[in-house]
């Protein structure tokens, strides 16, 4: 289940070099997702957009499969389509998925731990945010789900 409890003799930086490496130089970025534990929702996050000097982004509340989903199509869209990279309040449809803002998130490395073990304190980070089913924001009064906001919703505050 987790890479760590599998290979119980290995380090941090065994795992950079024997799993996260391998996937960006492949793939350009992979997503790392993070279990939820009781007070807290699971999250997922790209790490290797550094490398392209893009932010990193990460989504908070979604299962294993919506967040690849979401996270890829978000990554995919930036690279691919994005003149400059995306910024505080933006607001995407990207395909089918729900609309997103973004969120300039103030301390990555909080959440974006693999990121930051490999690229330092350089990341930068944006939370994809997205409304519920009803087209809710986290931020509205009635919005179903646990999505906690990180940082600064506008360009003019980041």
């Amino acid at each position: 289940m987790c890479w760590n409890c599998d290979n119980p003799g290995k380090t941090q930086q065994d795992y950079l070099d024997e799993v996260v490496q391998p996937i960006i130089d492949e793939h350009g970025w992979m997503i790392q997702f993070v279990s939820g534990e009781r007070r807290r929702p699971p999250f997922a996050y790209t790490v290797g957009l550094t490398a392209g000097g893009y932010p990193e982004l990460l989504a908070y509340g979604l299962s294993q499969q919506g967040a690849w989903r979401l996270l890829q199509s978000a990554a995919t869209h930036l690279v691919m389509h994005q003149q400059q990279p995306y910024f505080p309040g933006q607001r995407l449809t990207i395909h089918d998925l729900p609309q997103v803002e973004i969120v300039h998130i103030d301390h990555p490395e909080d959440h974006l731990y693999t990121a930051i073990n490999l690229y330092g304190s350089v990341v930068r980070a944006l939370q994809v945010v997205y409304s519920d089913d009803r087209g809710q924001w986290p931020w509205a009064v009635g919005f179903r789900g646990k999505q906690p906001i990180l940082g600064v919703r506008s360009r003019d505050a980041a």
